[in-house]
């Protein structure tokens, strides 16, 4: 299949998986916390949130192991992506081993110690906290199997494995509702049961399909030097999603110091709007990543690079297509959603969404550089002065006592690691940087424009019950017609042109 008629199908493979998860995920949390109740439902998630914590490791370790197998298919070196996978498999099976024993032996430390649960429900919690090792356990050994998926662009099995977990996770909630056990043990067990359905999904049919997955020679292909090198990428990459994650919890513990627990469900609701909105760019992510990789490995740069500005661009895009009519109309989602709008929400939500914006404007030279395998200065130049926002929110909140002043640093700091990944890039792979402005951020500005123009005339002058959905789908309508005409090259809208053409 042509390269770009599989972005386009793994686009909207993506984007369609995405929003069907996200109508099942709020529906089905909606009835686990009818049928579990506030305490259960809180007791699942404390002790749940050990694997949300530990997520990032996970998926530093799937961008590894998809980007030497990309960069080796793009060689047709099919021999070095049997190796990769090998050793891949090997120290994602060891990783799950000891990360569940050291787990297991904080158990009692954990449960008695640094979560706080009624007496009563002390047997459950223990009960609970071993599946949840599981489920962490079998997430790590499905990593590598996806990103062979991921690799090698097949996103529409994907995406039918998640909905299907999505589905299965909907008739969990419903059962549990009816059910006369201990709700909260059989939750916990039952989600051990659907993530070993996920495993034998992607592993059964990766072993089936996909040669370098096959279960024969594996003790051959087990090489110190491949093990060492996918650490050294696994830890870098790791290190720069361990940057962002102590940031946002550096920054809730010190607003937390500052305004108390309030605030932090505020910071929380933010991220949570956050993630949901996520989707759309990582339908493009997924979807354009593995092309990266493998022009990186078939030795075309140029071509590498010119595909990390249409990702910057679709990616930034779709998302403000999305967060700027969201943004003015913040407090009636808000309202609509959530029964009381913790005080501050508003403001974090538009913080959060634009910062978010402005990392995707150049998010696209991240996969490049990730694809040039040379991450170690990378990580350091590109994600440490993130924390800086830690000392500057202390000093900003002793100065003014005001959170607004953190989110200002906070978008600040955002927006200068997004513009130094452009120099970066010219100095280490050659970027041109007029090139890529006049490409990939300049045709972002009209859509900017409408879509704040569109959302103003909307709040200023329309009057009705949930008139944010009006406000969203006016939008997405105008927003899509400048993404055509201004957004899009000559080249790009013709290729769309003839993709649907043919489907048709």
């Amino acid at each position: 299949m042509n390269p770009a008629k599989r972005i386009v199908i793994n686009t909207v493979a993506q984007y369609s998986r995405s929003i069907i998860n996200i109508i099942l995920s709020l529906y089905s949390t909606r009835l686990i916390l009818a049928a579990l109740g506030v305490s259960d439902f809180g007791i699942y998630s404390i002790i749940g949130g050990v694997v949300a914590m530990l997520g990032f490791i996970t998926n530093a370790l799937v961008v590894t192991t998809q980007r030497y197998v990309s960069f080796h298919y793009g060689q047709e070196d099919m021999d070095a992506v049997r190796k990769v996978f090998s050793n891949s498999l090997l120290i994602h099976a060891v990783f799950a081993i000891i990360l569940s024993l050291i787990l297991f032996l904080l158990k009692d430390v954990v449960i008695y110690h640094w979560i706080k649960i009624p007496l009563d429900r002390i047997a459950a919690a223990e009960n609970v906290y071993l599946f949840t090792i599981a489920i962490l356990a079998i997430t790590i050994l499905i990593a590598p199997y996806k990103a062979v998926f991921i690799a090698r662009e097949n996103i529409v099995y994907i995406s039918i494995v998640e909905v299907l977990d999505g589905f299965l996770k909907l008739f969990l909630a419903v059962y549990i509702t009816y059910s006369t056990f201990d709700k909260l043990v059989l939750y916990a067990a039952m989600m051990v049961f659907i993530q070993l359905c996920n495993l034998l999904a992607f592993s059964l049919y990766a072993i089936k399909k996909f040669g370098e997955c096959s279960l024969g020679g594996r003790r051959k292909d087990i090489s110190s030097s491949c093990i060492l090198n996918l650490l050294g990428f696994a830890g870098w990459t790791t290190y720069g999603a361990g940057v962002v994650v102590f940031r946002n919890q550096g920054i809730a513990i010190i607003l937390n110091n500052f305004f108390g627990t309030v605030i932090n469900a505020a910071y929380g609701i933010a991220f949570q709007v956050q993630g949901a909105m996520a989707f759309v760019s990582t339908s493009v992510l997924n979807a354009m990543n593995p092309q990266i990789m493998k022009a990186e490995g078939a030795g075309d740069r140029d071509g590498m690079l010119k595909l990390a500005m249409q990702e910057s661009k679709y990616s930034s895009a779709l998302m403000i297509i999305i967060a700027i009519p969201a943004i003015w109309e913040i407090h009636s989602i808000l309202s609509f959603w959530l029964k009381e709008v913790p005080p501050g929400a508003e403001m974090f939500c538009t913080f959060i969404l634009l910062s978010f914006i402005a990392d995707q404007l150049t998010y696209g030279l991240n996969t490049a550089n990730q694809a040039s395998g040379k991450v170690r200065k990378y990580s350091l130049l590109m994600y440490t002065p993130k924390l800086a926002i830690l000392p500057l929110a202390l000093f900003v909140l002793f100065m003014w006592h005001e959170a607004v002043y953190v989110m200002c640093v906070y978008l600040i700091i955002e927006l200068i690691v997004s513009v130094s990944r452009l120099f970066y890039m010219r100095r280490t792979m050659g970027l041109n940087v007029s090139e890529f402005v006049t490409s990939a951020i300049c045709p972002l500005l009209p859509l900017c424009l409408v879509l704040f123009v569109v959302g103003y005339l909307c709040v200023k002058f329309v009057e009705f019950p949930h008139r944010f959905i009006f406000t969203l789908v006016v939008s997405v309508l105008l927003g899509a017609i400048v993404f055509w005409h201004f957004t899009m090259s000559n080249g790009e809208r013709l290729f769309a042109k003839e993709f649907f053409v043919k489907k048709h």
